[in-house]
């Protein structure tokens, strides 16, 4: 039988979830009550919990899928007016780690990103604007590494055009087939651009051969209709013929905005700095932006106070497709949240309002989480636990140390509890909040004050800085594969069939045997088996062949054996002794 394929939008109610298995509701509430959650048919199960309470149910024929809820569709459903302007081309450039994304950026830009990546890796988006032949084009850098996928997803759903970024020496990787997917998903045009043209080992028809062969994403040459742009970034080579290739394509589609409206957008990150409070990145899809307008995005208003471009200039306005960096929001919004302008900054305070009711009356609706589960699974399998606590320095990079942290397979030993996150340098209340939870501080790209450094030390609070994702979430790994139980591993040596008993203590004993199987080491245990059941227990202290000290005795040899027992064993000739040697092994996940 073919699966059934069911698919979540964020979360689902009981009843429908029942309903698409096709069982009485009752089960499932059911099978919640045993996991310790007291469920309505009209609560809602996110896919995590889905997942684990199909599994539970031993239900073989269904999968299920997950798809996020498209935030940017309120955007990306504007409708053009009948004014509706050219726009420049909003370019994400993706691909695999290490393939080259950044180093072609500096080529276009002529500029140095790469050198100041932690790393060598992108690990936020980053938004740019260049010129080519007087036309205008804005790139984003997006990350590369697997921990970034929510940043990719995002940056993806921004954009007109992808440029999917392959090494010719390397090939498609899995962060190059997430990329494909991601501007699939955003119905973005792709155009692959075969870097590291310039290595001896550069293999650009392989490359080709495994698109198409793989992906369904034939070049032009071979009869297909995507566009393969054989390049170096790090000569140069080909550089300019990719930016004439995105502009044609561009070209194609036509790309508009409406100028003479309020403008509105999308938050693309978010970060807060001391002396400028929250520092927000903009992208501007419609209108013109202003300092002096007011906005809100999701829960977030405020009034723009400054306006910068990528290089840190100040700007008195900015047009559809460019992106800016604004201060004067009270508070930091969500990177993907839609921004708008409005009239008023009691509108902008109203309309945030309304949305954190919103949200508020989502969470009040007694949602049943996989968390819920989790945790009522640690309390009745006593579930060690790692409490910890993030900061990082912008909110895109929050969200994608979070749902990496939160992917870590612990096959339910170990709960990772994430008692606090938010954006900026570690303070003296993460500390506090860390000392009465038991919880461990990282920080990412972030700073620890000498005065909080100070505090932590008294309240002996441990605090974890790093630069690079991965190395943050291998240390997480690392803390957490120290809490699993250890592997104990035995190994049979071998067996004896007492032959004769020649004392008998509380808790040891002497006795003499043949080796039936295997061999005999001194320092081994053993166990000890009449008529073919356990009686008890021994280690082996020291063994005699031909009345002198032996350090192995073979199989059909006869030896004396110095035991020391727990509790005393009346040994009898026939007894079975099986040897044995235990190993301990630290597990890692």
């Amino acid at each position: 039988m073919p699966e059934k394929v069911i698919v979540i939008v964020d979360s689902i109610t009981v009843s429908e979830l029942a309903e698409q298995l096709n069982l009485p509701v009752t089960n499932l509430i059911g099978e919640l009550f045993k996991n310790g959650i007291v469920a309505t048919i009209n609560q809602r199960i996110d896919f995590e919990t889905a997942t684990i309470i199909i599994e539970e149910l031993g239900i073989k024929d269904v999968k299920i899928e997950k798809k996020e809820a498209d935030r940017l569709n309120k955007v990306r459903a504007h409708q053009l007016s009948d004014h509706a302007e050219s726009r420049p081309p909003i370019v994400a450039i993706m691909g695999h780690v290490d393939h080259g994304k950044t180093t072609l950026l500096d080529s276009v830009l002529n500029t140095k990103v790469v050198e100041g990546e932690s790393g060598g890796i992108t690990q936020h988006i980053s938004a740019y604007q260049t010129i080519y032949n007087d036309r205008i084009m804005t790139l984003l850098d997006t990350p590369g590494h697997e921990a970034f996928a929510a940043l990719r997803q995002h940056s993806a759903q921004l954009t007109d055009v992808v440029v999917i970024v392959v090494a010719a020496d390397d090939g498609i990787k899995p962060q190059t087939v997430e990329a494909i997917k991601f501007a699939r998903s955003a119905n973005a045009k792709i155009i692959v651009a075969i870097n590291k043209m310039d290595k001896p080992s550069a293999d650009p028809n392989r490359v080709k051969s495994q698109f198409a062969a793989d992906h369904d994403l034939n070049p032009e040459e071979w009869g297909g209709d995507t566009i393969f742009v054989e390049i170096s970034a790090k000569t140069g080579e080909n550089v300019n013929k990719l930016l004439e290739t995105i502009f044609l394509v561009s070209d194609m589609e036509d790309l508009k905005a409406d100028i003479d409206t309020p403008a509105e957008g999308l938050v693309i990150e978010a970060r807060t700095e001391i002396g400028r409070g929250s520092v927000v990145g903009l992208l501007i899809e419609h209108g013109v932006l202003k300092p002096g307008n007011f906005i809100v995005a999701g829960t977030s208003y405020g009034k723009i106070r400054t306006m910068q471009n990528y290089k840190g200039e100040t700007l008195k306005e900015a047009k559809p497709a460019t992106p800016v960096v604004v201060t004067g929001f009270k508070q930091l919004p969500n990177f993907g949240d839609i921004f708008q302008i409005v009239k008023s900054e009691k509108e902008a305070r109203a309309i945030a309002a309304s949305e954190r009711i919103d949200q508020e009356r989502n969470l009040a609706s007694s949602n049943v989480t996989s968390h819920d589960i989790l945790s009522q699974m640690s309390k009745e399998y006593d579930v060690s636990k790692f409490s910890i606590i993030i900061k990082a320095d912008y909110q895109g990079s929050l969200t994608s140390v979070s749902e990496s942290l939160n992917l870590i397979d612990t096959k339910g030993e170990i709960t990772l509890d994430t008692v606090g996150s938010g954006v900026g340098n570690i303070s003296e209340n993460d500390i506090n909040l860390a000392s009465g939870s038991g919880a461990v501080v990282y920080g990412f790209n972030v700073t620890l004050p000498a005065a909080v450094k100070r505090v932590a030390m008294r309240e002996n609070v441990e605090v974890r800085i790093f630069k690079v994702i991965y190395e943050l979430i291998d240390d997480v790994k690392q803390s957490m594969s120290a809490l699993l139980a250890p592997e104990i591993k035995e190994t049979v040596l071998g067996t004896l069939k007492v032959k004769g008993v020649f004392k008998i203590a509380k808790t040891d004993a002497i006795i003499g045997g043949e080796v039936t199987k295997g061999k005999l080491v001194p320092g081994v245990e053993a166990r000890v088996f009449r008529n073919k059941q356990e009686i008890g227990t021994a280690s082996v202290v020291a063994v005699q062949k031909n009345k002198q000290e032996a350090k192995e005795v073979f199989e059909g040899e006869l030896c004396g054996l110095n035991l020391k027992t727990p509790k005393r064993i009346n040994f009898e000739e026939g007894d079975k002794l099986e040897f044995f040697t235990r190993e301990i092994i630290e597990r890692t996940l």
